[in-house]
């Protein structure tokens, strides 16, 4: 093991901290063991267009999660732990395989748990011809010296930035300290990869994208997440606002969560979004609200 794979001996990969040994069985908060666990790799067309293009973005996504999100539509692998074992050196083998399918990126989907595992398997896929960009997809509940390891590593960063407010973090999400640790986070992935770049076909080939999902009732927490990334980074960053929330999982048992967001905070966070300054960016439609878009986990592509 190298010195990073280490940490796993003591885990404090995320903020949890749970200080436990992976390597040797133990199980935290995130439930993750030392071996990755995938649950689906595919050619996904419902990502940003920059990312999804015309072929696809090459999904792989990791089973376990750090958050606790009532509502979350990837429950099955965050939450009940469905996945494949997979050793690092065929983790890199299906990134390899994700490029020979023609994907335009290799899309790492929650892949906190297993950073020093992916930043192995990445290595060693680059040393057998993966050439394709890395984004790494994750809900920005980070560690910054974890993240400092994947400098050089990762090409494109796109992270959720879920909550400005700590009672909302905890109480949908089980993440106390939330914007705390993300916006600490995402500063290091803007320091790391810079101005977004595309190439001639408006394909990203590095840069940060930050995600935020829009709630049902918490339009305020959505402006001051918005503030907050035009005060703290260059006004030209892109911004992905996500009109795709379905009630879902444990969804129903929240009164303020068990509806979809109105057309009219959808608009007013928009117009928002512009007034403060803001550039570039993505919306979703508000009919992107249906849960046949999201990925069915039936070990595919592995």
């Amino acid at each position: 093991m190298n010195d990073f794979m280490d940490i796993l001996n003591k885990c404090a990969l995320c903020p949890r901290k749970c200080y436990i040994d992976r390597i040797n069985g133990q199980r935290g908060i995130c439930r993750a063991g030392f071996i990755p666990k995938v649950a689906l790799a595919s050619l996904h067309e419902w990502e940003e267009p920059c990312i999804s293009g015309t072929r696809g973005s090459g999904t792989v996504f990791f089973s376990h999660c750090n958050l606790k999100c009532v509502f979350c539509q990837n429950f099955d692998i965050s939450q009940n732990d469905f996945g494949k074992d997979i050793s690092i050196d065929d983790l890199a083998d299906l990134f390899l395989k994700q490029q020979q399918r023609g994907a335009h990126n290799i899309n790492l989907v929650s892949p906190t748990p297993f950073i020093p595992q992916i930043r192995e398997a990445i290595i060693t896929a680059k040393n057998r011809g993966l050439k394709i960009p890395i984004v790494y997809n994750s809900n920005a509940y980070e560690m910054v010296n974890a993240l400092r390891n994947m400098d050089g590593i990762i090409d494109v960063y796109l992270p959720d930035l879920k909550y400005f407010s700590d009672n909302y973090a905890v109480a949908y999400s089980g993440a106390p300290h939330y914007f705390e640790y993300a916006t600490k986070a995402i500063l290091e992935m803007h320091r790391q990869v810079g101005s977004t770049e595309f190439d001639n076909n408006g394909i990203i080939k590095k840069g940060l994208i930050i995600r935020h999902l829009l709630l049902p009732g918490l339009s305020d927490d959505s402006k001051n997440i918005l503030l907050w990334i035009r005060n703290n980074l260059p006004k030209d960053v892109y911004v992905s606002l996500m009109a795709q929330y379905t009630p879902m999982y444990k969804a129903k048992n929240y009164k303020k969560l068990n509806r979809r967001i109105s057309m009219r905070r959808y608009e007013e966070i928009i117009n928002f979004f512009f007034d403060i300054g803001l550039e570039n960016g993505y919306v979703q439609e508000p009919s992107s609200a249906k849960s046949i878009y999201t990925p069915k986990f039936d070990l595919s592509g592995l």
